[in-house]
């Protein structure tokens, strides 16, 4: 299980912003701050951190779970909508089991985001 993961970004306001939109459908949200980082998770605890370091990590690959594929496609609709580009439109990934029901975007530094679901559909 990981604790925390952290992504170095060139904008950590955009970025912030960012994140804030596409993972609320999901539950997380903004739960620490200090000057150049941000924390994100639920519950008062971050698990999830983007740190301004001018620049980007390279080929990171971030997937958070969904609690249903509703929360899927919300978190593709508000990702796009914060300025993420589609990388993968919500739908079931057979190739990686029956039931896995992902969708994917980059955000502003290139990062893949995804949210998944491995629920059969109800």
């Amino acid at each position: 299980m990981i604790d925390h993961l952290a992504l170095n970004v060139s904008d950590l306001e955009a970025s912030r912003a960012f994140y804030t939109r596409a993972l609320e459908p999901l539950g997380i949200g903004v739960v620490l701050e200090r000057p150049g980082s941000c924390g994100l998770g639920e519950e008062g605890k971050p698990y999830f951190f983007i740190h301004a370091r001018g620049e980007p990590s390279t080929s990171v690959h971030v997937a958070f779970t969904a609690a249903d594929r509703p929360a899927v496609d919300a978190f593709h609709r508000a990702a796009l909508e914060a300025g993420g580009t589609d990388n993968g439109g919500p739908g079931v990934r057979e190739q990686y089991h029956p039931t896995y029901y992902g969708a994917f975007v980059l955000d502003p530094d290139g990062n893949n985001i995804e949210a998944v679901c491995h629920t059969p559909e109800q």
